[in-house]
């Protein structure tokens, strides 16, 4: 897998899912908590470098260029 996801864009990812993860774990109830379980996504895809998504539709947020 090559790398298409930047510095900036993987802390975002970090953030973002570390957010949706708190609202999961120590939110109070609403019914909807689940919702935060999705917050694995942006900070697997952070932690692995590579967004299948990008992958498809052509996005390169890294900066490296393919040779």
């Amino acid at each position: 897998m090559t790398k298409n996801i930047g510095n900036v864009d993987r802390a975002l990812r970090i953030i973002i899912g570390l957010v949706f993860l708190w609202y999961a774990l120590l939110a109070p109830a609403t019914g909807y908590n689940w919702v935060g379980w999705l917050g694995v996504i942006p900070l697997l895809t952070a932690l692995v470098g590579n967004c299948p998504l990008y992958s498809i539709l052509g996005v390169n947020s890294c900066g490296v260029t393919k040779a």
